[in-house]
């Protein structure tokens, strides 16, 4: 039950009572969820009837059941519950848009672990086959941007974001193959079954993720990324710009790894992209 969901979807039908207990809710969480029953009438001057009646148009069974779903809505955070007032204006979206992800990109290459990335990308050039997994938002782009990057450099890749499918590639790869893994939480465990399911067979597995995290814990190569967010529950995470760039940074090493290689996979591509879209060489390289 998400309290606050159904107390927005009452507000029109609360008396002038429970309006003042939903104010409470709104203006002073913490009360809320440590108050017995008497403060919190108290504090809404109202009866402790009231505040039963208010519990049970909410779907709760009691006022005891009201504190549990509310000690729950506690874990979804108070900024979501109190977002911190942040400017509209598109300069300063602007700004904060750029400069977190420029404070990303210094934290990445402060803490980036050279000889983790290093070793990810000698295995990654000599993979007979390499599988990129991530699942949700951010990670699905990771693993598709993976193999956006390296099959251009004459690599076989493919990547997926589905778990089944992610299960049914760990068990069908083989020991030369590498398995390549997204994962901002750290915390999902459909990637660490196929992690193990992989090292199981001796394929080798490499993770993007949070150390000290289970998906960490279940790669053979784990990438460490651990960057703070902000409390602007409205701005993108800026996170996602370092993986990209550490992405760019992997891909850039197998280049240099499987150069001859790379070097005539990308002139076909080329080729291609002017004599059938661009007609000259001007455009970007790599794309």
């Amino acid at each position: 039950m998400d309290i606050f969901a159904t107390l927005q979807e009452e507000k029109e039908r609360l008396s002038q009572s429970e309006s003042r207990i939903a104010e409470i809710l709104f203006t002073d969480f913490e009360f809320a969820v440590n108050a017995s029953i008497i403060e919190l009438a108290g504090r809404a001057d109202v009866s402790p009837p009231t505040v039963t009646r208010f519990c049970r148009r909410l779907g709760c069974e009691s006022f005891s059941d009201f504190k549990v779903q509310l000690a729950r809505t506690a874990y979804v955070g108070m900024r979501y519950l109190k977002p911190e007032p942040k400017s509209q204006e598109p300069a300063d979206v602007a700004q904060d848009i750029i400069g977190k992800a420029q404070n990303a990109l210094f934290l990445l290459h402060r803490s980036l672990d050279v000889a983790a990335v290093a070793e990810a990308a000698d295995r990654m050039a000599a993979a007979e086959m390499i599988y990129a997994f991530g699942s949700g938002g951010n990670s699905s782009m990771i693993a598709g941007e993976l193999q956006n990057r390296l099959f251009r450099l004459g690599l076989r890749i493919t990547s997926s974001s589905d778990h089944s499918m992610q299960l049914m590639m760990a068990a069908a790869a083989k020991p030369r193959d590498v398995i390549i893994g997204s994962s901002f939480s750290g915390r999902n465990a459909e990637l660490v079954r196929a992690f193990t399911l992989a090292r199981e067979a001796k394929v080798l597995t490499i993770a993007l993720t949070q150390s000290d995290s289970p998906v960490a814990a279940s790669a053979d190569i784990a990438v460490p990324v651990d960057l703070p967010e902000g409390n602007n529950i409205y701005r993108p995470t800026s996170t996602r710009i370092a993986y990209l760039a550490l992405v760019d940074i992997l891909a850039s090493l197998v280049a240099y790894r499987v150069q001859p290689q790379a070097t005539e996979t990308l002139r076909r591509i080329k080729q291609q992209l002017v004599t059938h879209r661009d007609g000259d060489d001007r455009q970007l390289l790599g794309d």
